[in-house]
């Protein structure tokens, strides 16, 4: 087997499933026997996972999904890998496959924004009077969006919606465009754009960010930076034509696409940070962190509470000289 002979496969698909709980049991049974790895959640809303396997696990995977006709039109994102991205198989049944806060949801098969192809994304996104939001959290977007797309400043998609009313007055009369990693969360999210009178229109990316990546046509131009991915990978390349970096190291500023995370178990923040500054800042995000009783990096470095203090110090010195 060549180091290519895998790959990861994205994709959801809104469908209504009437027992998940079954469902859910029923569907681990058959990623284990493939052989498969990832997280797939399902809820009686629709199913929603990333998994990899080889070529022939993963083929094996989606005629499996095909010969179900409630899945059989689903839109597979495909990349091809060295190995394995996940450690593990989950299958989960969820209340929701996608949580965006609300109290009367959205059902993207009633209510969703105009589906556009990765040409016709580009296109209405060079036009005037059009705003395009990132549907994504912030340390998504920190890593890598689309050139002038606007920052909701929101740690997770449930407080998206809050984020949109603060600003409403910003989008009346705009054409708005919207983009997430896959396309899921923006089923919901222009659909609630939608039902709440945003702007003139309401556009998605369908397929979002990993379909435009490989459109022939767009190229994944209007790009900059790299695209997060929640697997070991952490991030993907999208631009074929040029590549800026937009990511900025937590520490200094400098520019990065590595994420690592807090070394506080209890704090877990997701971090761009250079492997150069990794140890120097003890791969915690603040003094607190550094000083945590579990604090990963300190364990492993076998560090005492007076070297920790040092250490601490010398970086508040260092933090001096750059001012």
């Amino acid at each position: 087997m060549t180091q290519k002979d895998y790959r990861v496969l994205l994709f959801y698909k809104y469908i209504a499933i009437e027992d998940p709980v079954t469902f859910a049991a029923e569907h681990y049974a058959v990623c284990e026997e493939i052989g498969l790895l990832g997280r797939i959640l399902v809820g009686s809303e629709g199913i929603n996972g990333t998994v990899s396997g080889t070529t022939a696990q993963t083929e094996t995977y989606m005629n499996h999904m095909k010969a179900d006709a409630r899945f059989k039109d689903i839109m597979w994102k495909i990349d091809v890998v060295e190995g394995h991205t996940f450690k593990k198989m989950h299958v989960r049944p969820r209340h929701e496959i996608v949580h965006l806060g609300l109290e009367n949801d959205i059902n993207p098969l009633e209510i969703t924004g105009d589906y556009l192809s990765p040409k016709e994304f580009m296109t209405r996104m060079q036009e005037d009077n059009t705003v395009v939001i990132d549907a994504r959290n912030d340390y998504e977007f920190d890593l890598g969006h689309f050139r002038g797309a606007i920052r909701p400043d929101i740690e997770t998609f449930r407080d998206l919606p809050d984020w949109m009313e603060e600003h409403k007055a910003d989008f009346e009369g705009k054409q708005i465009l919207t983009y997430c990693t896959g396309g899921i969360r923006c089923e919901k999210f222009s659909g609630w754009l939608k039902r709440e009178g945003y702007g003139e229109s309401v556009g998605q990316l369908h397929g979002g960010i990993a379909t435009y990546a490989k459109d022939p046509e767009a190229k994944g131009q209007l790009w900059d930076g790299q695209m997060f991915v929640f697997d070991r990978r952490r991030a993907v390349p999208i631009n074929q034509v040029e590549h800026v970096i937009v990511g900025k190291d937590f520490f200094t500023g400098e520019p990065t696409e590595r994420y690592t995370n807090c070394a506080n178990p209890e704090c877990h923040k997701l971090m761009l940070c250079e492997e150069k500054h990794e140890a120097f800042y003890m791969r915690s995000c603040s003094d607190d962190c550094r000083r945590a009783k579990r604090n990963f990096f300190v364990a492993e470095n076998e560090w005492t509470a007076e070297q920790v203090e040092e250490q601490i110090a010398i970086i508040h010195e260092c933090k001096k000289a750059i001012v």
